[in-house]
């Protein structure tokens, strides 16, 4: 007697209960295999663009604002402040180095980033093609930017105003590209790096005059000259990347910064801890619902083979009279549920990477980070073992009830 052949042959022959049960099945492991997924690819994003970085400042306002618009370039920013405030920073015997940011234009969706070549080499970047941005207007892309974009080394762009490509475009002065960096899974990859004198003669150039006076009138001319000196004087970043000499840095500058100065310190990793002890609380949730529906498919395993006892028993008996033992039955019955839980299983792991893709085409289009990572997660083999157990603590149980068969009146009563 061909044990698997009668099991699977059984399954088919019920086939509305058999897909219920696997569809409930799989449902909970593509919940709880799509939140591991997810969990595992953010955190490793967000902990790769964090490093290296002790604290931020910046205008004041939400510090978690500051950290992902200046960090992971995902918000807007809180405002600008003082270049010469920044600056003070670099004297300070705490702090170790200083990569101020400008923001505020893109390119068809990809933000601009005003800045010093050491934000290259603090997100370990290499130039793939051409050469870093060095002087005003030049640029230097990322990769997933050359590639969607299209734009080339010798290529020039017109940027537009605000973050995203829907703003009004800064048509009368363009960007030269010298180069594009190598893919290297940071945040610079979605970016356009060029140098702060870049930001600052875009949006100095797209000045409008005051109210009642043209760009050609001598009026603005002279209002141009007057500004020029003073301009120097005030020139204002988004905000600055820190890093400290020592840990003490971390204990008296922030507390400094926020009391003494128009800026805000805002310190990554206590952000990112709280933005993620609130993301914690949906995952928890739906990681239980996820189990409570794999509950319910074992609940629905369970009442299937039980009625399926029940309408085969005259089959089980002429089967215990033919030669098979209970033992053997046992089995079939068991086989069953290993079935039901193994097509779970594959069916949940295949849904949890149709969820990733989609998820990850949203994040591409919004966002343009990439969530491409759909290989076998260690804790995924533990959800296979969870799921065998299920299967299997919900087949054993109706299966018992081979050993309570009595053979005469079975077939006696059919």
């Amino acid at each position: 007697m061909n044990l698997v052949k009668i099991s699977w042959a059984n399954l088919k022959e019920k086939k509305l209960s058999s897909f219920l049960s696997g569809l409930l099945l799989a449902l909970g492991i593509g919940i709880i295999s799509l939140l591991l997924l997810l969990n595992q690819q953010l955190d490793a994003q967000f902990r790769r663009n964090i490093r290296g970085i002790d604290m931020v400042v910046g205008a004041k306002g939400s510090p978690l604002q500051l950290i992902l618009s200046s960090i992971y370039q995902i918000d807007a920013p809180t405002g600008n402040v003082p270049l010469a405030e920044v600056n003070n920073l670099k004297r300070n015997p705490f702090v170790k180095t200083v990569i101020p940011l400008s923001l505020g234009d893109n390119y068809r969706g990809f933000r601009i980033v005003g800045t010093t070549p050491a934000y290259v080499q603090h997100f370990e970047g290499k130039v793939a093609t051409g050469e870093l941005f060095a002087t005003t207007l030049e640029t230097t892309l990322g990769s997933k930017v050359a590639e969607a974009s299209g734009l080339k080394i010798g290529d020039t762009f017109a940027s537009a105003h605000g973050l995203d490509e829907e703003g009004d475009a800064h048509g009368e002065t363009e960007y030269h590209v010298v180069g594009i960096l190598e893919t290297n899974g940071s945040v610079i990859d979605q970016l356009i790096l060029t140098d702060l004198s870049s930001v600052w003669a875009i949006h100095e150039h797209a000045e409008v005059p005051p109210p009642g006076v043209k760009e050609s009138d001598p009026a603005h001319q002279e209002l141009d000259a007057e500004a020029a000196p003073r301009a120097a004087d005030e020139k204002e970043v988004t905000s600055a990347l820190i890093k400290f000499r020592s840990p003490m840095g971390l204990v008296a500058l922030p507390r400094q910064i926020n009391a003494n100065t128009s800026m805000q310190a805002a310190l990554p990793s206590i952000e990112i801890n709280r933005l993620f002890s609130l993301m914690g609380v949906g995952i928890d949730t739906l990681r239980a619902l996820a189990l409570v529906i794999m509950l319910i498919a074992g609940a629905s395993v369970f009442v299937s083979l039980y009625n399926s006892l029940k309408d085969r028993k005259y089959e089980m008996a002429l089967m215990l009279s033919m030669g098979a033992t209970r033992t053997r039955l046992f089995l079939l019955l068991l086989l069953e549920g290993l079935f039901l839980a193994l097509m779970g299983y594959v069916a949940g792991i295949l849904l949890s990477r149709v969820g990733l893709w989609l998820f990850s085409r949203a994040a591409e289009q919004d966002l343009h980070y990439s969530l491409d990572q759909f290989g076998i997660l260690p804790e995924e083999i533990y959800l296979f073992g969870g799921a065998l157990i299920i299967g299997v603590a919900a087949a054993a149980l109706p299966s018992l009830g081979v050993y309570r068969l009595n053979i005469s009146r079975t077939l006696a009563e059919d």
